[in-house]
């Protein structure tokens, strides 16, 4: 067993991106495992039968495979930044729930057999709620990002690079200001690295805040 968690992670998955920037910033070093979806490691499949990213695996043996569990973890190892203080349950069930609903069905129309207008539609109306709560103090839960910011940037880029003429068209200008700041943050860049998909026997590649 090894001495570090263990983290299966998904480059491109929103959720295994907020749970990767939560340990980063925590300081939390962890052995990870690049997952192909299409070829899921049985490790992990052992690990959490749900079959979803991100899976963290303790050293102790435990199972966390939530993203925002992930986060509230990392979190409690160590908080430098104060992200615990914007655990804004509410938001991030918005978030995770009807905007999450009307993402995948205006983004997978075809998959869902919907009206991705309609979607768009309903989504956007939560985009302008957002909006208007950063235009009062520039982050969802204050003055610096916290948790609510991490949790819920990935899925609102994952919206705007949908169709991005469109969105940047959009008389959003708080809500693209937000989310152009977070893109652009060393912390993205630095979750964002490319790395091979596991394997058994592969090297072990670290993930640690440098």
């Amino acid at each position: 067993m090894t001495s570090l968690p263990i983290l299966y992670s998904f480059r491109r998955c929103p959720y295994a991106m907020r749970a990767r920037m939560a340990l980063w910033i925590s300081g939390t070093t962890c052995e990870l495992r690049e997952v192909k979806l299409a070829d899921k490691p049985d490790a992990m499949l052992a690990a959490s039968s749900k079959g979803t990213v991100p899976v963290v695996v303790l050293p102790n043996g435990e199972v966390i495979d939530e993203s925002i569990d992930v986060m509230r973890w990392a979190l409690s190892q160590s908080d430098p930044e104060g992200w615990l203080a914007g655990d804004d349950r509410e938001l991030l069930e918005q978030i995770d729930g009807p905007f999450k609903h009307h993402l995948d069905r205006y983004k997978y129309w075809t998959r869902h057999d919907t009206d991705p207008g309609e979607h768009r539609a309903a989504a956007l109306e939560i985009l302008r709620g957002l909006d208007t709560r950063l235009a009062q103090h520039g982050q969802l839960s204050g003055p610096t990002r916290t948790l609510a910011d991490i949790a819920s940037f990935p899925f609102v880029r994952q919206f705007a690079n949908h169709d991005r003429a469109w969105f940047d068209a959009l008389d959003l200008p708080h809500l693209q200001r937000w989310l152009a700041g977070h893109l652009d943050s060393e912390l993205f860049a630095a979750i964002m690295a490319k790395h091979s998909p596991w394997k058994p026997g592969d090297e072990v590649v670290l993930f640690q805040a440098a």
